[in-house]
């Protein structure tokens, strides 16, 4: 298995033109360094100019933000909503299966505001995972076999 997280966060100078056609041309999945299984994430921050920056990768996956359940080669996925931000999400997808060689793009956005001077940030969380070991180093570049949007309008 795969995991790749991108989260792409912004405040208000990136919600209108020209910050907002910046960010909105920002990717929502890389091509992998190599093919083993490991969980990536990246980073794009409107005050990094959005230039994508990987953190050291890992084997462990977080068990808190993704619920995993393997059962004769089909895999259930949760993405949890962890955020404590606006918008409260109370109703939620159920799981996604995914069969081997198949992958789930799974989205979130957040708001929440800042104490220092009351301005606010944004988040979009996006989860791909792949089950099984990719062919393809590019496969969070194509199309998913499933994927869930929980984004919203966020003020």
């Amino acid at each position: 298995m795969v995991v790749q997280w991108v989260k792409t966060e912004w405040t208000k100078q990136s919600r209108g033109a020209p910050g907002a056609t910046r960010r909105n041309a920002v990717p929502v999945g890389f091509a992998l360094p190599h093919l083993m299984p490991a969980v990536h994430e990246v980073r794009l921050e409107e005050w990094n100019d959005f230039e994508p920056v990987w953190s050291k990768e890992s084997t462990e996956i977080d068990r808190i933000a993704l619920t995993l359940r393997e059962d004769d080669d089909v895999l259930s996925v949760q993405l949890q909503d962890t955020m404590h931000a606006t918008p409260r999400r109370w109703n939620r997808p159920s799981p996604v299966r995914l069969a081997r060689g198949e992958w789930v793009r799974w989205q979130l956005n957040h708001r929440w505001q800042r104490p220092r001077d009351g301005g606010y940030n944004y988040l979009l969380t996006t989860l791909n995972l792949a089950y099984g070991s990719p062919r393809d180093a590019k496969v969070f570049l194509g199309t998913p076999t499933r994927h869930v949007d929980e984004q919203t309008y966020l003020r």
